[in-house]
């Protein structure tokens, strides 16, 4: 991707900085245009071109170091975490193998952390996480997925089981357990924190697909597969954390 050296289009001196080249200061680009982006958010004149920009931009310059940092954490979590040594062993019962070759670092242009895929393994988002916590959340999700996969005849185009799939894995995973979701998302409920986070997600992970026309439609099928996925808790013995 080729840095441009002036201002996009529609955008005011000030608005974003000069991309860093041997006359500007990386680390003053990388901060101005921060500035920029949060002074919009906090007076409500938010750009969201300037970000969305910014960001790509931002993307660009830090692929290789971004991918880096997915893999070592990858390792690592292969090999240390309680969660995904589990979920390792058990997609290994069902005959499956989930290791550093199928579990691919990639950047993504899309609001998503991670996805799986059957034939093809496990994506991580290099760009997308913010710590090693994170990273550890979104694999277990996508091996939750992998173990529900080789477990059932699971139908791609059958909305009930996606949306299963869905529940299991934001259930399963850790990744909305109380404290991500009260640090990370602004979501302060204290009754049924898991049940609405878990609700939520699924609702949004089945509104991309095709043949959902809305959160409706989405919400209605949730509903629908709720009580016999949420309380499904294989293969573990209860929810984990």
């Amino acid at each position: 991707m080729t840095k441009p050296e002036q201002a996009p289009d529609g955008a005011s001196p000030g608005q974003i900085a000069k991309p860093p080249s041997q006359k500007v200061d990386p680390v003053y680009y990388t901060w101005s245009n921060t500035f920029s982006i949060l002074l919009g958010r906090m007076t409500g004149n938010r750009d969201v071109s300037l970000e969305s920009k910014y960001f790509a931009e931002q993307d660009a310059i830090n692929e290789e170091a971004y991918c880096r940092r997915c893999e070592s954490n990858r390792d690592y979590l292969l090999k240390y975490s309680p969660i995904v040594r589990f979920m390792k062993d058990e997609v290994a019962k069902l005959g499956g193998d989930i290791n550093e070759k199928n579990v691919i670092c990639r950047m993504c242009t899309q609001e998503q952390s991670g996805g799986f895929h059957i034939d093809h393994g496990i994506l991580l988002c290099a760009n997308k996480f913010r710590n090693r916590g994170h990273q550890e959340d979104t694999m277990a999700h996508e091996m939750v997925h992998a173990w529900d996969h080789l477990k059932w005849k699971v139908e791609q185009d059958n909305l009930k089981h996606q949306a299963c799939l869905e529940i299991r894995a934001s259930t399963l995973s850790g990744e909305c357990r109380f404290t991500r979701e009260f640090f990370t998302k602004n979501q302060w409920r204290i009754t049924e924190q898991l049940q609405h986070c878990v609700r939520r997600r699924a609702t949004l992970s089945l509104m991309a697909r095709p043949g959902v026309k809305d959160d409706v439609q989405a919400a209605k099928i949730v509903n629908e597969v709720w009580d016999s996925c949420f309380y499904d808790t294989r293969p573990f013995d209860e929810i984990y954390r």
